[in-house]
């Protein structure tokens, strides 16, 4: 279920901070997102692919902490990262 470089580049072209960015909170949350939304479509013709639904599970707990991490820090970027994948505010 790994994605492709163009997969890559379009899902992370607007939160990057620079060229070579690939550790930024931003740049994370955007392949994450990504990488759940095809997975999420995996898992719902293949229902009894029961790693790959763990990795999932996984997956959006390390999204989870980056956007509280965000949230904490930077809470404008949270807000802008939020609105564009279309994420609910926690609390």
């Amino acid at each position: 279920m790994a994605l492709t470089k163009r997969q890559k580049n379009n899902a992370t072209k607007e939160v990057k901070r620079h060229n070579t960015d690939t550790g930024s909170p931003e740049y994370q949350i955007a392949l994450f997102t990504t990488r759940i939304k095809k997975l999420t479509v995996h898992l719902k013709k293949n229902i009894h692919d029961f790693h790959s639904r763990r990795g999932l599970l996984k997956m959006v707990s390390k999204r989870k902490k980056l956007l509280d991490y965000l949230a904490d820090n930077e809470p404008k970027t949270y807000k802008k990262i939020l609105k564009k994948f279309g994420l609910r505010e926690r609390k």
